[in-house]
C-alpha cells in the first residue's frame, strides 16, 4: 500500500515538474522528503508503535529533509533512518 501511494505520488510530482519550470533540484527535494516521510510512517508502525508521536506534515520533511522520528524511536541503523 505505501509503495503505491509513493508511485502515484512521484507520477503526480513528476507531471507537476513537466508542465511547471520549477528547477530538478525542487523536484528531487519534493521526492527526498516524500521518501523520508514514508520511511518514518513506517518504521514508527514497526518500532516504536507504543510510543506516542504525531507525525509532522509534508512540508517539515521538505524543509529539514531527515527523519522526524523521536530519539526515543529505535530504528536500527540497517533500515536507514534518515
Amino acid at each position: 500500500m505505501i509503495f503505491l501511494i509513493s508511485f502515484l505520488t512521484m507520477q503526480f510530482l513528476l507531471c507537476q515538474a513537466a508542465a511547471s519550470p520549477a528547477p530538478a533540484s525542487d523536484l528531487y527535494d519534493k521526492i527526498k522528503a516524500l521518501e523520508i516521510f514514508l520511511e518514518d510512517k513506517k518504521n514508527h508502525e514497526k518500532y516504536c508503535p507504543d510510543l506516542e508521536w504525531e507525525q509532522p506534515n509534508i512540508g517539515i520533511y521538505r524543509e529539514k529533509l531527515e527523519s522526524q522520528l523521536p530519539a526515543e524511536c529505535p530504528v536500527p541503523k540497517e533500515e536507514g533512518k534518515q
